[in-house]
């Protein structure tokens, strides 16, 4: 029997390029929907959140163009947009039914979210993907997955990223780095760590909702954390 009943899986624009280096890798998005099948098929209620970062990022992009910060953050919503609909393709050709809900209407292309509709889906058994962050510029995705696993009474936000899990600072810079394989809210806020920006962190410490921290390269650790094997780094009260 799985652990969660209801999870929120928080996915990078990194994770959706590949060893290409940017845009969308077709075998990278077959093998998340293979990770996330192998959870759907224990019966736990799956909710992603996904970034944009491998097509634009919004806030990088404004100072390298001398863009204005809204219209590039609006950029960035709309690359998430695209990220959802390719892993949407990705797990129906799974056989997993999905629904993506985006926060900017785009009626030709996905539902808008509506809260209780959302939740409908999860009761339903269908995989929902929410696209376009808040819908408001200067908030980032890591907000979006924060809102809306708190919204949804997600049990867990799992941060998929390319790390294995919390560091005291960069094991790439830092050989001495300490991985943490649990820390609570306070702590992190005590030691400056970046496990999420702090507009989201705040949401998840206030709300009491967990975050753990894996890499989602690393094929079957989403269906581990599932299953309660000890994995990535556990952030909570």
């Amino acid at each position: 029997m799985a652990t969660y009943r209801r999870i929120l899986v928080k996915l990078s624009g990194e994770v959706f390029k590949g060893p290409q280096g940017s845009g969308i890798d077709p075998q990278e998005c077959v093998r998340i929907a293979r990770e996330i099948k192998a959870v759907y098929e224990r019966g736990v209620e799956v909710a992603l959140v996904v970034g944009g970062g491998n097509i634009f990022r919004g806030l990088a992009k404004s100072k390298d163009f001398d863009m204005d910060r809204s219209v590039a953050d609006y950029m960035g919503m709309l690359a998430t947009v695209m990220n959802g609909l390719a892993l949407q393709d990705a797990l129906e050709k799974q056989d997993m039914p999905t629904r993506v809900m985006t926060a900017i209407p785009i009626s030709k292309v996905a539902e808008p979210y509506i809260r209780r509709r959302a939740i409908r889906h999860l009761e339903k058994k269908r995989v929902v993907i929410f696209v376009a962050g808040t819908g408001n510029p200067y908030f980032t995705t890591d907000t979006a997955a924060a809102l809306r696993a708190v919204e949804i009474n997600a049990e867990v936000l799992l941060k998929g990223t390319k790390v294995d899990g919390v560091y005291s600072a960069d094991p790439v810079k830092d050989p001495d780095a300490r991985f943490y394989d649990s820390i609570s809210f306070d702590a992190v806020i005590e030691k400056n760590l970046k496990v999420m920006d702090m507009t989201a962190f705040t949401m998840c410490r206030e709300n009491n909702l967990p975050i753990i921290v894996f890499n989602v390269l690393v094929d079957g650790n989403l269906r581990r954390i599932v299953n309660e094997e000890k994995l990535g780094t556990l952030v909570s009260a």
